[in-house]
């Protein structure tokens, strides 16, 4: 499973990154505002750090709007991904623009048959958001699996499953036991992915053993 981390932020992006295991960025109109700088720059800044698939969502409602934005935005990088609603409009964007080679991420999915809709329109990725499900009571994982089935049934379908709304390291647990295709998750799980108190335990254990032969490696 591919891990993307959804953030703006380009000094978390670049600390993140020096590990060399982001696979792509994804953004969207509320992370950008936090940044308070023009949304050309963010993305530049983001798209010089990470070479894979860097999310840039349009914020027109009509499929006009969102074709004009999508081509200023695909201007940024090479490796910018155009993020589209999951609507009526959204879904005749994703359409126009996969049939002209455009990389899509169709997102705010929260049921099968929009992600259905969203593959036949051409989505490269769809993302379903599977914390605001879990906020109201549903299955967000549970949603991930049924989208992943269905998927495997229609081998024509080449949408991949981006799994979004990610809260803890449980959810990236799941949603990878379940075949999502990739999980976008915020700064503060990716940290968490690697930690384990029995980790530390250990590595106390082991450092104060050789501490205590009053050795160097050298």
């Amino acid at each position: 499973m591919k891990i993307y981390i959804d953030s703006s932020d380009i000094k978390e992006i670049k600390e993140i990154n020096k590990t060399k295991l982001v696979d792509g960025i994804t953004t969207n109109p509320s992370l950008i505002a936090k940044q308070n700088k023009n949304i050309k720059t963010i993305l530049k800044e983001i798209c010089n750090e990470i070479k894979g698939p860097v999310s840039a969502e349009v914020t027109a409602v009509d499929c006009e709007g969102m074709l004009k934005e999508a081509k200023i935005l695909k201007k940024i990088a090479k490796n910018i991904v155009i993020k589209l609603p999951l609507t009526f409009e959204g879904l005749k964007a994703c359409k126009e623009l996969s049939a002209k080679g455009i990389k899509t991420n169709v997102t705010l999915c929260f049921s099968v048959t929009q992600a259905l809709m969203a593959a036949k329109s051409g989505a490269t990725y769809v993302s379903p958001f599977i914390g605001r499900l879990d906020d109201i009571g549903k299955s967000g994982v549970g949603l991930i699996q049924d989208i992943r089935k269905v998927f495997d049934n229609y081998k024509d379908l080449k949408t991949k499953i981006l799994s979004a709304s990610i809260r803890n390291v449980d959810h990236v647990k799941e949603v990878a036991k379940a075949g999502s295709d990739i999980a976008t998750i915020p700064p503060k799980v990716f940290h968490e992915m690697y930690k384990h108190e029995l980790t530390d335990k250990g590595l106390k254990i082991f450092l104060d053993d050789w501490n205590s032969t009053n050795q160097k490696i050298s």
